[in-house]
């Protein structure tokens, strides 16, 4: 069954979808005039190529032309700061576009979502109220149970993530919520790893340990998870708490302690959760400020700060060492701490912050310009928060061909993005943290099981170019009213 058979869906996803830690907030007039107008500019390149319609928005031509499409709008509209630089010939020709937008970087996406199908989390009445928030979010497609819950599902992952998209190598990452009520528990997220160790491709998928060291038990917690599970690094949400009540990294009660059994344990890399305030609770520890300092304080330990400090509906502008809010916090602690581009222990992340700016040009030129600046292209990550937001394919497409305009390198003294760059943050900076042998990886790969299965599955590509995560204000309250007023 082709998932869209018409082709009303564009393959570059500009829509009101959020990761479910943030209100949607209604596209600008520019992003639904850029929507019209790629679908009147793809009517006549398929006309111009004699293809179908879905035909030719499964070609890489059919995203070239979709993001052409957009620069148009963004530019009439006065957006001129970034720009996705593709030949216009590509929305034509499929060699001119693979030249224009393919790629073969090592793409190692540190931030990757599955829901257990069948788990403590979707039991009694707290797991009824998720069940029928998700299937609100997964209508659309597939109704969900407790007995067959697969909208959100490892499977459905490795489809849209490894089948779908360049990714080479994954995290699955943890979500928030204490033990006994989180949709990825580390049962599951061991489960998803297996799966794509079957047949020979243990390699694709790396987990996390989720840490809630304010939660009863939680520095125990990170022992067994070390010692049964193999996890890769951990993963905290410091605005989270049982109580309601967050901490700081770099508290004495349990902050220091949490960053202390990391060491003990030998698992190093803490990805932090910042910015993206959770609705319901205090909002002084969404800020950024404590990983920079957390940093500084053990610079034997990688710290990950997920999401860059990035919160929604916040403009994302030139560097404001003043601002209160966004990613110029982190910035701020960044150089405070005395940290310098290319050097140190801290490294942000672009999962959700990158989708959200790649449809709004300046803050996308802002955003790129400004890390690449203070942090340096060396100590930034790739994430993209699939699933949430369906098969990262879109997001990485975006980011291959994106380009800060001169206008605004020369204005803000941001760098031009450089093909080095790119490599090194769509994979080679996070392989450095979880040490990864890049050359060897990529040989295996070529010859996995997925490898193979993506070759059979080329012949007849079935991308959904959807999107998973609430849509609707509606929707993200219920998945707040679901935690009974605040997240896990």
């Amino acid at each position: 069954m082709d998932f869209d058979p018409n082709g009303k869906r564009l393959p570059i996803k500009i829509d009101t979808t959020t990761n479910a830690e943030y209100c949607p907030l209604p596209l600008t007039l520019t992003e639904q005039a850029a929507n019209r107008h790629a679908h009147e500019f793809i009517d006549r390149a398929c006309k111009v190529t004699n293809k179908g319609r879905r035909a030719f928005l499964k070609t890489l031509a059919g995203s070239a032309a979709t993001l052409l499409a957009f620069n148009q709008v963004f530019a009439r509209s006065g957006q001129t700061g970034g720009y996705f630089s593709i030949a216009q010939e590509a929305a034509y020709d499929q060699s001119a576009a693979q030249v224009s937008i393919g790629g073969s970087e090592f793409i190692f996406d540190i931030q990757n979502h599955c829901v257990d199908p069948s788990g403590k989390w979707a039991q009694g009445k707290s797991g009824e109220r998720w069940i029928s928030v998700l299937n609100q979010v997964f209508g659309q497609r597939r109704k969900c149970s407790t007995e067959q819950f697969d909208c959100y599902s490892a499977e459905q992952m490795i489809k849209e993530v490894f089948l779908d998209s360049d990714t080479g190598v994954s995290v699955v990452s943890a979500l928030w919520g204490g033990r006994n009520s989180n949709p990825t528990p580390m049962e599951y997220a061991a489960e998803a790893r297996q799966l794509a160790a079957a047949g020979g491709a243990n390699h694709r998928i790396l987990i996390q340990g989720g840490v809630m060291p304010n939660e009863p038990g939680g520095l125990e917690f990170m022992e067994t998870q070390a010692k049964e599970y193999n996890v890769a690094a951990w993963k905290i949400y410091p605005q989270w708490g049982p109580s309601g009540t967050g901490y700081f990294m770099d508290d004495p009660d349990y902050g220091i302690p949490m960053i202390e059994k990391a060491r003990d344990l030998k698992v190093k890399t803490i990805c932090a959760h910042r910015g993206l305030p959770l609705g319901g609770m205090e909002y002084k520890y969404s800020h950024p400020a404590d990983i920079a300092r957390a940093a500084k304080l053990y610079p034997d330990v990688t710290f990950i700060c997920y999401h860059s400090g990035f919160e929604s509906g916040v403009e994302e502008g030139p560097y404001r060492p003043n601002a209160a809010q966004g990613v110029d916090r982190l910035i701020k602690a960044h150089q405070e701490n005395g940290f310098r581009p290319n050097e140190g222990n801290l490294y942000a992340e672009l999962g959700s912050v990158w989708r959200y700016c790649m449809s709004k040009p300046d803050q996308a030129a802002h955003l790129m310009g400004k890390l690449i600046k203070y942090f340096g292209a060396e100590r930034i990550c790739w994430g993209t928060d699939a699933l949430w937001y369906g098969s990262p394919q879109d997001q990485i497409l975006a980011f291959r061909s994106f380009q800060i305009s001169e206008k605004f390198q020369e204005r803000y003294a941001y760098p031009a993005i450089t093909t080095a760059m790119r490599q090194h943050i769509f994979g080679l900076n996070a392989a450095k943290i979880y040490a990864i042998d890049v050359p060897a990886i990529q040989k295996s790969l070529q010859s996995d099981s997925i490898s193979k299965l993506k070759t059979i599955y080329s012949e007849a590509t079935n991308p959904s170019f959807e999107t998973f995560g609430p849509k609707t204000r509606r929707s993200f309250l219920n998945i707040i009213s679901a935690h009974g007023g605040r997240p896990g």
